[in-house]
């Protein structure tokens, strides 16, 4: 599904046309701050925040000039197949310019736009200038099956090549007998090659059954053939549908990432209510999962049609395929749902990965503690979200993977990475429980969960000091809250006899003040007193505070849970450089060059 543009607006000049975009677009409007009053969000830097709406996949309309989103995005261009579109309006709205990704949706998103001011969409894209089409963008409801040959048939075309429509004519381009290009659209199996293109019409959706556990390769076969023996293109499939109790089935799964199509799932009496319509209605399946049938109900709960293969079955899986009488352009069921787990790193927008960003912009809702999805900035306005206190960290995961369970796409936002002192492990915790011994429903896990990295403090404060992670190291949490005191006590003194780099997270607090002098005594015990320490504070953020001390010179008063405490092993030392002193733990290197080392 395609996300929803975000329209900028940077003066007050260009409001009034920013406003009718984003009611035409149903879109959010965010205005510069200081400049634009009324805007659904305000930002600080343009620049900036052109380039955290890019990486998140977002198509962008400025109401400003060109060049200024063209500055704000020219670093990130990278790949052209995966750049979202980014559409130009003059303050005056005299006309569209899609400037990147025109066949990605721009051209089409600046010709809604001209066709609601009542302007110009200056298209530039050679087809669409030429030809007034783009044959790599085919109508909703069509797939093209070899988009790998659009560029050469294209060049041919605007060449002066006639062209052959094949089928329906879904350009509606003229068409002459034994043209040199073929456009062709067919429901069956076709090959293109660099004179031909094919086209499907998604009118068919495949439903889905099996036995729990069976394998991708018996699913796969099962489909493949019965579409082969039936004519049926791969192509021409809309959507996969099953029962909501099979949403995790690996092979259901897999087999609709192979197809490239979405799958939907419904409640037992969903599909109940079309056992009328079954052709192998089973009173067996009816006992086992409260519905008469599963491939074959869902396949009709997906389109409005008729059964054109009915129910085939293998030892473990079953299908069953429906046509409807148009293309398929609305989806029925909902999603399997989808968690994100997400570490959004210390806090700044350059930090942040292109993969996190892309989806916190996909997720429905976010959740979290309050202050982490505040610093998402651009990628949080507009959308629900559920802010949890810290100390809520079991309700925020349930609440997380519950909210996934109905459906939802849902976006856990943590600090640093998320698998790293943070929800990452509560969310699988959660999932291993039987729901009676306080886990989640058996909805919830059956949801995709998808864990992205993001920098940890300990590789923040690592950078901002230098190279002090060389060699060896290890990370220990000073918060006896969930671990027993007696185990940091032990991990500590591990840790110092074994001349650890360490990093201490959550060092103190307001009522706990003693580990860290505690664990300050017992290193002092295995290294000198001159071990340099790093105290960072509020990495990546405009109070970031960078300070160095010696081991034996460590105060708690100077250190609070927003403090990432990095302390040297006994070879880390210094380096005074211009910018001030760094941190490094040699590993060796020097004497292997030196001869010491074999």
């Amino acid at each position: 599904m395609a996300m929803t543009p975000v329209v900028l607006c940077l003066s007050k000049s260009g409001f009034k046309i920013a406003r009718r975009i984003a009611d035409i677009l149903g879109a959010q409007l965010h205005g510069r701050e200081g400049r634009v009053d009324g805007a659904d969000a305000t930002f600080e830097n343009t620049l900036d925040y052109v380039r955290v709406l890019f990486a998140a996949g977002i198509p962008i309309v400025g109401v400003c000039a060109a060049g200024i989103l063209v500055r704000g995005v020219a670093p990130m261009l990278v790949d052209k197949f995966n750049e979202p579109p980014v559409v130009s309006v003059p303050d005056d709205g005299s006309t569209v310019i899609p400037l990147l990704g025109g066949h990605r949706g721009a051209n089409r998103l600046a010709r809604q736009i001209a066709e609601g001011l009542k302007t110009h969409a200056a298209v530039t894209t050679a087809g669409d200038v030429a030809m007034g089409v783009a044959l790599d963008e085919p109508p909703s409801g069509y797939r093209l099956n070899n988009p790998q040959n659009a560029k050469s048939v294209m060049a041919s075309l605007l060449s002066g090549s006639d062209v052959c429509v094949l089928g329906e004519n879904i350009f509606d381009i003229t068409s002459v007998l034994n043209g040199y290009i073929t456009l062709a659209v067919s429901e069956a199996p076709l090959d293109g090659d660099d004179l031909t293109l094919v086209y499907h019409p998604q009118k068919f959706t495949l439903g889905l059954g099996c036995a729990r556990g069976c394998t991708v390769d018996e699913m796969w076969r099962l489909v493949s053939e019965s579409l082969s023996d039936a004519g049926i293109a791969a192509g021409a499939i809309a959507c996969i549908g099953s029962l909501d109790l099979k949403g995790d089935e690996p092979a259901m799964i897999e087999t609709a990432v192979r197809l490239g199509v979405p799958f939907r799932v419904f409640t037992a009496a969903e599909l109940e209510v079309l056992t009328p319509k079954l052709a192998n209605p089973s009173d067996v399946v009816f006992a086992e999962v409260g519905c008469h049938g599963v491939s074959e109900a869902a396949a009709l709960a997906l389109a409005d049609g008729d059964l054109v293969v009915e129910k085939k079955k293998t030892l473990n899986a079953t299908c069953a395929v429906v046509k409807s009488k148009d293309v398929i352009t609305k989806l029925a069921g909902r999603p399997r749902g989808k968690l994100s787990i997400i570490g959004i790193g210390p806090g700044q927008h350059s930090w942040r990965t292109p993969e996190a960003s892309k989806l916190i912009a996909e997720a429905e809702e976010l959740v979290g503690y309050g202050l982490y999805i505040d610093l998402l900035g651009p990628l949080a306005a507009g959308k629900k979200r559920s802010d949890f206190p810290l100390g809520g960290e079991e309700a925020r995961c349930r609440y997380a993977l519950e909210q996934a369970g109905k459906g939802k796409n849902i976006a856990l936002v943590c600090s640093g990475d998320a698998g790293i002192y943070a929800m990452g492990a509560l969310v699988f915790e959660l999932l291993e429980r039987d729901e009676t011994a306080l886990g989640v429903s058996n909805a919830a896990k059956r949801v995709e969960v998808q864990c992205t990295p993001g920098v940890s403090a300990l590789q923040g404060a690592a950078a901002r000091a230098g190279a002090p992670l060389g060699h060896d190291f290890c990370t220990i949490s000073l918060s006896d809250l969930l671990t027993p005191r007696d185990d940091i006590i032990r991990r500590l003194h591990a840790a110092a006899e074994g001349d650890f780099v360490i990093a201490f997270y959550n060092p103190v607090s307001k009522s706990r003040r003693t580990l860290l002098a505690e664990a300050r005594e017992i290193l002092l015990l295995h290294r000198p007193g001159n071990t340099p320490v790093m105290l960072a504070s509020s990495l990546g953020r405009p109070e970031e505070h960078v300070r160095y001390r010696r081991l034996d010179e460590l105060e708690v008063d100077e250190v609070d849970m927003l403090t990432v405490v990095l302390v040297g092993s006994s070879n880390s030392r210094l380096a005074h450089l211009g910018e001030g002193p760094r941190m490094f733990t040699p590993r060796g290197y020097a004497r292997k060059i030196d001869g010491d080392l074999s």
